[in-house]
């Protein structure tokens, strides 16, 4: 029996290490990014391996703000996120409900072909999303962004999976009360799918949040622009600046960091209700 609490503890204690071990190598980006952000340049220009600032300075963050408009972009990223974050969860809980309880013909196949459209690299359809927002008369503007990426084919199945997941008594009792699919969804779906309102707010957060590509096509003036675009063009003016780049990135980054550690109880509910893990 001691042998055996003996091997238990051990392959406790190596699969501790190892998680120790996988969360240092996934954090020590975000923690050299900080250490680089609050550098002063002649430390960094000095060269040699400095895992913490010799003298903490915030010149960085000043010369940032000073050269760019970064809380109008910051304003710009919140507002494009939030929005869209809000539209793509309605859209997936309710497409989400529509194949878990209603049966129609085709809904099969269609879910199938929506799946299928993760396999395709966005740069695939830039194409036609420029020459329908352009022909629409969004290009420019914030809705240029927004409309787009207001719905997603793994948010759409996440929502499925998890609305399989209650009571289908519930649901059957609602009915025969005669309650409607939209009543039924708002009174009882809705309370319960709290876990998978946060997982896919957050994700489509992040998603948008660092969106680079759509949103430097779709966007023409400087004052809308998002934070990732708006690094591009302080790469480009400040050069191998690190302290600046840093200091924009952690700017960038802290705001879903926070998010994260907020809602992570929701987060891991809702993908272990879903069945995914």
């Amino acid at each position: 029996m001691s042998s055996h609490v003996t091997r238990r503890r051990t392959a406790a204690g190596l699969r501790l290490l190892a998680a120790v071990l996988a969360a240092g190598v996934i954090l020590f980006p975000l923690y050299w990014m900080v250490v680089v952000a609050f550098s002063t340049r002649s430390s960094l220009s000095g060269g040699g391996l400095r895992l913490w600032p010799e003298q903490a300075t915030l010149d960085n963050f000043r010369r940032v703000l000073d050269s760019f408009p970064v809380l109008t972009w910051f304003g710009n990223s919140v507002a494009i996120a939030l929005v869209t974050s809000v539209i793509i969860v309605l859209i997936n809980l309710l497409a989400g409900y529509a194949f878990a309880h209603l049966r129609f013909p085709g809904s099969g196949v269609l879910l199938l072909v929506a799946l299928s459209t993760l396999m395709l690299p966005v740069q695939v359809i830039m194409v036609g999303l420029f020459r329908l927002v352009t022909d629409l008369g969004l290009y420019g503007s914030y809705w240029a962004v927004i409309l787009p990426t207001a719905a997603s084919a793994f948010g759409v199945f996440l929502a499925r999976q998890f609305i399989l997941t209650i009571p289908r008594e519930l649901i059957e009792a609602a009915r025969i009360d005669g309650a409607t699919h939209l009543q039924i969804f708002w009174r009882i779906v809705l309370p319960l799918s709290r876990p998978l309102i946060a997982v896919l707010f957050f994700m489509s957060m992040l998603q948008v949040w660092n969106d680079f590509a759509w949103p430097l096509i779709a966007l023409r003036e400087n004052a809308l622009y998002t934070l990732p675009v708006g690094l591009l063009f302080l790469q480009g003016q400040f050069g191998p600046d690190y302290g600046a780049t840093m200091a924009f990135a952690l700017i960038t980054v802290t705001p879903m960091v926070l998010v994260f550690l907020l809602a992570q109880r929701w987060f891991v509910q809702g993908f272990s209700r879903s069945g995914l893990r």
